[in-house]
């Protein structure tokens, strides 16, 4: 009973954060941003070039465009990730509706760049922390990573320096530039509040169930895991796991591990490079398995 007080709780935690995270990134495009035609980048980047170009409503766009992004997600990463998904963008889409009406804070260009991108990189930050996503380019971005050699955060890049060029072919060469510098900004900001200064992240689990934990993880990630046999000087005997990550996928090893071991203690490190053929999917690991 206890425990499902304490499930409960967290629950509404998380989902109080991320209406917190979704009301902070709207306000920051709202009152900041689009009024000095700065652009966020991924999908949102995307639906603020074709509002401003056909007057569609931003919120609409947000929601449409986003639906593939998140099924994406969905696949990877599980049912988890797409309600809380599913309710940040809601929220997001609804808030950027109803800031829509207020003014600009600050007409004063580099003012709006800079504190719109701290404000945003907040909002996002606090929203990714707690297993949602207002844009869905980095679940599509980890489906690429998985495929390919390139990490979540340079496949972001590149598809945000594309829609920057095009921002820069219509609304002016200096509206790229500042909306570029608030890219930088927001992606330090998310960083720093999703507790990471780097993509990667590394997790080692103490368990006793090691196996279990580890079918699971590959199952509902698509990470492979190190089993490491370790003994506590009290507890005994006990596995250890080790497995590389990204930072969107913390918080589902966080809640697998709470599902399949509650007595597991979770370890997050920074990741500063990878070297070597680290295995990204399950279909590497099929791959693996018909070649012997």
């Amino acid at each position: 009973m206890e425990q499902s007080i304490i499930k409960r709780y967290q629950t509404l935690i998380s989902f109080l954060m991320l209406t917190v995270g979704s009301i902070l990134a709207a306000y920051a495009l709202e009152t900041f941003l689009i009024p000095n035609t700065i652009l966020d980048g991924g999908v949102t980047g995307i639906s603020i070039i074709i509002s401003k170009l056909t007057d569609i409503p931003l919120s609409a766009l947000i929601l449409v465009l986003n639906i593939p992004f998140i099924y994406v997600g969905f696949k990877n990463i599980g049912f988890g990730f797409l309600i809380r998904a599913v309710y940040s963008m809601v929220l997001f889409s609804i808030f950027l509706s109803y800031f829509h009406t207020l003014d600009s804070v600050t007409h004063q260009i580099l003012l709006a760049t800079v504190f719109g991108g701290a404000l945003l990189g907040i909002g996002v930050g606090l929203v990714i922390h707690f297993g949602g996503c207002v844009d869905g380019t980095e679940s599509v971005a980890l489906v690429i990573s998985k495929k390919t050699a390139l990490s979540v955060g340079q496949t972001v890049l590149i598809f945000n320096l594309i829609i920057y060029t095009v921002a820069g072919t219509i609304f002016g060469l200096d509206r790229a530039m500042y909306s570029l510098l608030t890219y930088f900004i927001t992606f330090k900001v998310i960083d720093f509040v999703s507790e990471g200064l780097e993509q990667a992240k590394a997790a080692l689990i103490v368990t006793e169930k090691g196996t279990d934990l580890a079918s699971e993880i590959l199952k509902r990630l698509g990470r492979t895991v190190t089993k490491i046999k370790g003994s506590g000087l009290i507890s005994g005997e006990k596995e250890v796991l080790y497995c590389v990550l990204t930072r969107i996928e913390v918080y589902e090893l966080k809640k697998i591990c709470q599902e399949m071991d509650q007595s597991s203690f979770i370890t997050i490190l920074e990741v500063s490079e990878i070297i070597g053929d680290h295995i990204k999917s399950k279909k590497t690991i099929k791959k693996k398995k018909t070649s012997h």
